[in-house]
């Protein structure tokens, strides 16, 4: 691993986080294609950390919003004008008890070129399907609504399995339980700051002792900012776009990679 191919994996994880094609899909493949030395499931997470920062720029208003709610919910027991910060403390709170449950077995078998590639196809049906229902305009900033919260944060769970895509099941869940494309958009991003910056602190031991990774600091550092610039730009055309392109076309996408995939696992010599 040099900085170029951390420049690379950068632009992978910044462009694939906010388009439901799963990023970490893409980036447990790349050694595969590439024929690079896996560079280890720290350095995905970290990754994330440069979209994560991305999020937190691009939805600074929103992420405000939330502070404020947090401190009027705790100190004044405002239940009425804080209904963003239950919805969301919901969905992250169910979001991080399931992935403590299944996170064993994503990593010891999520990692396999079969598996990513069913999780593409099916994962990319459920998504297509989602997106054809009509909208009920339902946004959970708004409107407090604790069922369906907690169900599109279990959904997000299931993303710690690559090929699923965090943005593109919680974006399922969403347009299942009749959220708009947008206000669906912009729940699903929101909701993966804390699962990113969780899965962070609690490999945090393992980072600073050097463990778990394969590659140097300076190398990380250029891989977390090219998936901070790409993830800002995605984040900006990828909300312009959602309400007029749908989710078709990713769906199409990652039925032919999931296919590709699965050929390519049953008949490895074709590479």
């Amino acid at each position: 691993m040099n900085n170029f191919w951390a420049l690379f994996y950068g632009f992978i994880q910044g462009v694939t986080e906010f388009l439901p094609v799963s990023s970490s899909g893409h980036l447990a493949l790349m050694p595969y294609f590439f024929e690079l030395k896996d560079p280890g499931v720290v350095f995905d997470l970290l990754m994330h950390l440069g979209t994560a920062l991305a999020v937190i720029i691009y939805f600074q208003n929103d992420i405000k919003r939330l502070i404020f709610e947090f401190f009027k919910l705790i100190f004044k027991k405002d239940l009425e004008n804080t209904v963003f910060i239950q919805n969301f403390l919901s969905a992250t709170f169910f979001s991080f008890l399931l992935i403590l449950l299944i996170k064993d077995l994503a990593f010891a078998y999520g990692r396999s070129s079969l598996l990513i590639g069913i999780n593409f196809i099916v994962f990319g049906l459920l998504m297509y399907l989602a997106d054809r229902l009509k909208s009920l305009k339902l946004d959970l900033t708004k409107k407090r609504d604790f069922k369906r919260a907690i169900f599109v944060g279990l959904s997000q769970s299931l993303a710690v399995f690559p090929g699923v895509s965090r943005s593109g099941i919680t974006l399922t869940s969403a347009r299942f339980l009749g959220m708009g494309r947008v206000e669906a958009g912009r729940f699903s991003f929101l909701l993966s700051l804390p699962v990113i910056l969780g899965s962070i602190i609690f490999k945090l031991p393992e980072i600073l002792q050097g463990e778990a990774t394969y590659v140097s600091f300076d190398i990380i550092f250029t891989g977390v900012m090219s998936s901070f610039f790409f993830g800002l730009l995605t984040i900006h055309f990828f909300l312009k776009l959602i309400g007029k392109l749908g989710l078709g076309v990713f769906s199409l996408y990652r039925l032919i990679i999931g296919l590709a995939l699965i050929i390519l696992y049953f008949n490895p010599m074709s590479h």
